[in-house]
């Protein structure tokens, strides 16, 4: 019986191949039932051969049967599928291939998942914004729908991180698609392309300085996974949940302000600059933050005289650490009876 099955379902791929006809009428007979029950068969071959007939079936109208809340198990169970067999290319092509260009799919998708399934989209669309291969423009519109979001989701959900602070919490997934989501957020405004559409988002950058400023706090009124750590061992890997987030929390902050005077002027408004210097040790949790805290700053003060005053007035008051700033490549002097930032790295 299952190698019948096997090969029915290959013989229904073949079918289905660069023949529209075929596509629907497999279509009008297998959805949702055979698809379902193909995507949760515990037979790698069946699931896998099952998605190959999906993927091929898959069209704009399609999806968009996909999007009726009566119908949106076979969405969600590719995700389901995808996280028990991640090496499932048909799978993952039918993500990105087919569900990244549906904003309300992927919209109506997250709001049911649970975490772990939210998690494993989160990755797929990471590897999205990763690939080296030009995106199409009506591929961007899609993708930067989803990013805006994601960024709302991030500003809903970003608080869950610090129920790691409580003894006990078993929170990790919850925490773990926060940290994903910023991931995203990173990645999206690490491209050009998509920079502008987040950049625009005020609210955005308050609630990253706002989530830093908390991490922050939390890590010095007692011992937690906030706590900067350094570890004298070689070797020593740490595998809670936010390894890494402040890092990502400063390289969101140094993004948003690339070239804006606008989100310059708000990390001002926010007390963003001193809470960034503040930040900056050697903490085995973060690994690298110092090299985005220089990376923070230089976006920060590029062009921006009062912010380059603010970090010269913190050194002269003894607000910022001078072998901190020396640290991060900068010096403070003396120039016409102002205190004057300057790198010291060579261009």
């Amino acid at each position: 019986m299952l190698s019948a099955l096997r090969c029915g379902l290959q013989f229904l791929g073949n079918a289905a191949a660069g023949n529209p006809d075929s596509q629907n009428s497999i279509w009008k007979c297998a959805f949702p039932d055979l698809f379902l029950n193909c995507l949760k068969h515990g037979d790698e071959k069946v699931s896998g051969y099952g998605s190959m007939v999906l993927f091929t079936c898959l069209s704009d109208d399609t999806v968009a049967e996909l999007k009726d809340p009566t119908q949106l198990d076979v969405a969600l169970n590719v995700i389901t599928s995808y996280r028990n067999h991640p090496d499932a290319d048909w799978l993952h092509l039918i993500v990105t291939g087919h569900f990244l260009k549906c904003p309300e799919l992927v919209k109506s998708m997250y709001v049911k998942q649970t975490d772990q399934e939210r998690i494993t989209m989160l990755e797929i669309i990471m590897a999205k914004f990763n690939e080296r291969e030009p995106i199409a423009p009506e591929d961007a519109i899609s993708l930067q729908r989803i990013g805006e979001f994601l960024s709302d989701c991030f500003q809903n959900q970003c608080q869950a991180v610090l129920k790691l602070t409580i003894p006990g919490n078993s929170s990790e997934q919850e925490a773990l698609v926060v940290v994903r989501l910023l991931d995203v957020l990173c990645e999206m405004t690490s491209n050009n392309d998509f920079l502008p559409c987040l950049q625009s988002r005020p609210s955005l950058l308050e609630t990253v300085i706002d989530i830093l400023r908390l991490t922050h706090l939390a890590g010095k009124q007692a011992k937690n996974v906030f706590t900067p750590t350094h570890s004298t061992s070689l070797g020593s890997e740490l595998t809670h949940a936010v390894v890494g987030f402040k890092v990502q929390l400063i390289r969101m902050i140094s993004n948003l302000c690339y070239k804006s005077q606008e989100n310059q002027d708000k990390v001002y408004q926010l007390e963003g600059i001193p809470l960034i210097l503040d930040n900056c040790s050697i903490d085995d949790n973060n690994p690298f933050l110092n090299q985005w805290a220089v990376y923070a700053i230089r976006n920060l003060t590029e062009n921006n005289k009062r912010n380059q005053e603010l970090i010269a007035s913190m050194e002269r008051q003894g607000l910022a650490d001078t072998s901190l700033l020396k640290g991060l490549g900068y010096d403070v002097e003396e120039r016409d009876g102002k205190l004057v930032l300057k790198s010291t790295r060579k261009s």
